[in-house]
């Protein structure tokens, strides 16, 4: 199959590697604006793994040019953080043809929503398949030029959603090989749901951040960041996850039970789950407190997460707490911001019956 990687990020070259090391036929395409991982990888001709993934996989191509890149591509897997799916869209939309599919990996919050909106598709569009996942099947770092070091793939917990939900099964049959513990998804509310990322990184975040800025990041996240105090918190917000779940009628895991199907972990609970947690060990922090774990699972996915539950009627004090709390150590309001709502995303007229629909 021919497969174009949107992103070169630790994310977006490990999918590559991971495609091109099961056969595939792999583009790796990024943005001029970031130029440094895709050179590197034209000059290796392919990306180098170590960790629970080896070995080294040729690209067939590693560059700027959407046209080429997107030529042909029967799989294009867009892979990037939150604030990355409007641009990506808005470079390889122009260069879609009838047939292909589009996989937003991960979904963050509305991956596949927020394609179609800034692709100028209607939601209920099927010329292009388009579809997300729950999470990244990755723990990764890049660890130096074309050369990525996986902590841990993800056996199990992957889900995966079309949107319409007649692509769902498409989208998993293009993957399956590459990710055989995928699974399909109900709707892409339940792919947003499940996402795990605004539940952690910003409790952890937030409760370590003179350690953070004192040390630059000198610690590990999980092992030392996650005490049985910082679980509570965590524990908060996953609290308010669950409710929104519930209110929509959408199944979701808590998130230490994901963890532990997913390989992360092996103890299902909020504290030593993930100070411990076999998939997280040798994780470091982030070297300041301007990263996506605040910028990316606060300004988005809790401030669309508290938007849902306003509309739902689901009170969330301790996510309001937490963009409070993120605003102000950030000097900014993510909350008026409004990066990604309802209305940015066109749903704000939907009743929670049709929302529950897509």
């Amino acid at each position: 199959m021919d497969v174009t990687v949107v992103g070169s990020g630790n994310g977006g070259l490990a999918t590559a590697f991971d495609f091109a090391h099961h056969g595939h036929s792999v583009r790796l395409y990024d943005s001029p604006h970031f130029p440094d991982h895709v050179q590197e990888a034209a000059v290796t001709g392919g990306i180098r793994a170590t960790g629970e993934l080896e070995g080294f996989a040729e690209l067939a191509y590693a560059g700027h040019d959407a046209a080429v890149a997107l030529d042909g591509a029967e799989l294009v897997v867009l892979v990037g953080p939150a604030y990355s799916t409007e641009h990506q869209a808005a470079l390889v939309a122009p260069h879609l043809t009838s047939g292909q599919a589009v996989l937003i990996c991960p979904a963050s919050c509305a991956g596949a929503i927020t394609f179609k909106r800034a692709a100028g598709l209607a939601l209920d569009d099927e010329t292009i398949t388009v579809g997300e996942t729950s999470t990244l099947p990755y723990a990764v770092r890049i660890v130096g030029p074309g050369h990525v070091n996986v902590f841990h793939k993800l056996p199990d917990g992957v889900l995966v959603a079309g949107l319409p939900r007649s692509g769902t099964g498409r989208l998993l049959s293009m993957i399956q090989d590459v990710y055989p513990g995928a699974r399909a998804a109900d709707s892409v509310f339940q792919t947003t749901l499940q996402n795990g990322n605004p539940v952690i990184h910003p409790a952890v975040t937030l409760l370590n951040a003179g350690l953070i800025e004192r040390t630059t990041g000198g610690f590990l996240f999980y092992e030392e960041g996650v005490t049985e105090s910082v679980g509570r918190a965590i524990e908060a917000v996953d609290r308010e996850r669950l409710a929104i779940a519930d209110a929509l009628g959408v199944r979701v895991l808590s998130e230490p039970d994901l963890g532990v199907v997913q390989g992360y972990m092996t103890e299902a609970n909020y504290s030593t789950g993930y100070s411990t947690a076999p998939g997280f060990l040798g994780i470091g922090a982030q070297s300041q407190l301007d990263n996506r774990y605040l910028t990316e699972d606060v300004g988005y996915s809790l401030v669309f997460l508290t938007d849902l539950a306003r509309r739902l009627g689901v009170a969330t004090p301790m996510m309001d707490a937490v963009i409070t709390m993120a605003s102000v150590v950030l000097d900014r309001d993510f909350r008026a911001e409004g990066a990604r709502t309802l209305a940015s995303l066109g749903l704000d007229g939907l009743s929670a019956e049709e929302l529950a629909a897509l």
